[in-house]
């Protein structure tokens, strides 16, 4: 049996460890955003890539509330000079003031995370599913054995 209060800040918990990891990403570079608008929950990917000895990180948002994408400069190969994940909770408890410019509140909203990409190009995105996928180093996977 799940506890209530475990289960209740679930997504609060992992807002705060996708902010953790997406702390290390500051000065990596965009290297891919793929937006799908086709299917029934609109999503939003973005690849961040530093080199072959970092691990490539995705950001995977679904069931998109807001996304604004600056590209001037393009966005392919942006570094990145900051990055934030917040928690957005749901209603009765308060959000960041420059949040209710993005997404307009109401009762029975869900909880939220809002992801903040900046620098010479920047991505702005509120979603209410978050994914963060962190992928092994080119470099340490070409030290690692396959063993079938």
């Amino acid at each position: 049996m799940t506890d209530t209060t475990e289960a209740r800040d679930a997504f609060k918990n992992r807002c705060a460890n996708a902010a953790r990891t997406l702390a290390s990403c500051v000065g990596y570079s965009i290297s891919r955003i793929s937006f799908n608008v086709f299917a029934e929950e609109e999503s939003l990917e973005i690849t961040l890539r530093e080199g072959p000895w970092k691990p490539d990180v995705v950001i995977s948002l679904s069931n998109l509330h807001h996304v604004s994408v600056d590209k001037s400069p393009p966005l392919a190969g942006s570094f990145i000079d900051e990055i934030s994940l917040i928690h957005l909770p749901a209603l009765p408890n308060p959000w960041p003031a420059d949040a209710a410019d993005r997404v307009r509140r109401f009762d029975g909203l869900c909880e939220l995370a809002w992801l903040r990409i900046v620098g010479p190009a920047e991505v702005d995105a509120v979603a209410s599913i978050l994914t963060i996928y962190t992928a092994m180093s080119d470099d340490r996977a070409s030290t690692v054995r396959n063993h079938l």
